[in-house]
């Protein structure tokens, strides 16, 4: 299941080239069966394990960043934050 798709939409919104790339990575997360942090990096090999709960993920390449919050226990992910490579850059993601 994925929440935050309010903060998926709003960014499109305003970055229009993301639509298709935040779509798609939306709609493979949906179907995910995500156990570990492993099983990300196996399909995501660019993600960032941040602990074990928080990933960010390079969209459109590596044009925008997404950090996410993910409980594998109950096949969760929430989209926490989506922005450029300077808005990340100001991020606590800890």
């Amino acid at each position: 299941m994925l929440l935050g798709k309010n903060i998926l939409s709003k960014f499109i919104s305003k970055h229009t080239d993301a639509e298709g790339p935040v779509q798609a990575w939306a709609k493979e997360v949906e179907s995910s069966n995500w156990t570990c942090p492993a099983d990300i990096k196996a399909r995501y090999p660019s993600a960032s394990i941040i602990n074990k709960l928080k990933v960010v993920f390079n969209i459109k390449g590596n044009t925008y960043r997404l950090l996410a919050s993910v409980n594998y226990p109950l096949k969760l992910v929430v989209a926490l934050k989506l922005g450029t490579h300077a808005e990340y850059s100001k991020w606590d993601i800890r």
